[in-house]
């Protein structure tokens, strides 16, 4: 059996960002991760768009405004100190017609009260950004949106938590708790403190402990499509304005870290957690309980859910989707898009009951464990002052023994 003073399961970019937090701030404690792939980043971290968001999308009152605009920040930091990539091409966000004008007016807003630097911008001050970009009168342009390669962040942290001490089982899947131990693998680990940070798998883990009973994860399925022309059509990422009633921010041109242009992502309902292409990791349980709440959605109208999930299913015919991208630029080659890219799923979480999409973070936990239930876009970009309050958290249910960081 072999003891932790904190035992984290999950080796995303939560998992390894509190690691960090916890080695920065008791350098004496023993810390492992659990994690059940290869490597770190399999799944939403490394497979997620690298996009550093600013943060003028979210309300004031929000952990996502507290956090993004810190996080964007923190991030570009730790990527320049340590000579990771990170490509500064700022993003404009435009209308179509006048309703959407007002969405952006709505956006300057938020912005203004985050106290994110957002800038309007003309119809005809386009050019001296990216000519290729239309709008209807005016758009936004933040010049702090950057991209990343996610894998490469993650790789970066991995390196400089295990030179610290931390200790990383992988292979080594998270099964069950009882009576204070962890099976894990085929390991049993004992720990004063546990961290739930499983991602698509968090609210099953937390179940077991007691918490996020009102919750479960829906898993939404998001794919891109790479232009494989060039790299030269466009030059900044160019958003869409969204609906802010969901948390998802619709297809929009993103510009990588290495400058490929591509479009997406989707929020297509998946069916299982890990339905990431074919029959892959299909599980039967997680089957019928995920169309048992899809259903329900449907029935409801929740959220809207019955024209979301027919306008999403129809982004699996590569022309539609190209077609919904074409409004925000003036010239693209529609044929020169390749194929699909490696898709990632969202762990969103839902409120049983009200049938809501949380669209904030969400963390429970007590004196024995924290369970980090909803990290959903921009966590990459929150993770790190993320990753300070979830640590303020838990020393504050350990019994107020906060330590400031290093």
């Amino acid at each position: 059996m072999r003891y932790y003073d904190y035992l984290i399961v999950g080796s995303g970019i939560i998992g390894l960002t509190i690691a960090r937090e916890l080695r920065r701030r008791f350098p004496d404690r023993t810390i492992a991760i659990l994690e059940k792939e290869e490597d770190v980043a399999k799944h939403s971290s490394g497979r997620n768009s690298g996009v550093l968001h600013a943060g003028f999308y979210y309300s004031a009152d929000s952990l996502k405004a507290r956090f993004t605009r810190e996080g964007n920040q923190a991030m570009t930091r730790y990527c320049e100190e340590n000579g990771l990539k990170i490509n500064k091409c700022g993003k404009i966000v435009v209308a179509t017609n006048e309703e959407e004008l007002q969405g952006l007016y709505e956006l300057k807003k938020r912005a203004d009260r985050n106290g994110v630097e957002l800038h309007w911008i003309a119809e005809s001050e386009l050019r001296r950004i990216d000519s290729n970009v239309r709008t209807f009168k005016r758009a936004l342009y933040s010049p702090t949106t950057s991209t990343v390669d996610p894998v490469e962040v993650c790789a970066k942290l991995k390196e400089e938590i295990t030179a610290n001490g931390v200790e990383i089982f992988f292979n080594c899947p998270y099964r069950s708790q009882k009576d204070g131990l962890v099976y894990a693998g085929n390991e049993i680990f004992e720990c004063g403190y546990l961290i739930n940070a499983a991602g698509l798998y968090a609210d099953k883990i937390a179940h077991e402990a007691g918490f996020g009973q009102a919750y479960t994860i829906i898993p939404f399925k998001g794919i891109y499509l790479k232009y494989a022309k060039n790299k030269t059509d466009l030059h900044t990422n160019v958003y869409p304005v969204p609906n802010l009633k969901n948390p998802f921010l619709g297809v929009h041109f993103t510009k990588t870290v290495d400058g490929t242009i591509k479009i997406g992502p989707t929020a297509i309902p998946a069916f299982w957690r890990e339905n990431y292409k074919g029959l892959s990791r299909f599980k039967l349980g997680e089957f019928l309980t995920i169309l048992k709440f899809e259903l329900k959605l449907f029935y409801k109208n929740a959220f809207n859910f019955r024209t979301l999930a027919f306008e999403e299913m129809k982004k699996y015919m590569k022309r539609h989707f190209i077609g919904l991208s074409l409004k925000m630029v003036k010239r693209i080659d529609s044929d020169g898009f390749g194929e699909f890219m490696k898709p990632g799923i969202r762990a969103q979480l839902l409120n049983k009951e009200t049938l809501e999409l949380l669209q904030d973070f969400v963390i429970e936990g007590d004196h024995r464990s924290m369970h980090i239930l909803n990290a959903v876009s921009p966590a990459f970009t929150c993770s790190f002052p993320f990753a300070q309050y979830v640590v303020d958290a838990i020393c504050d249910k350990q019994g107020g023994q906060k330590v400031e960081a290093g």
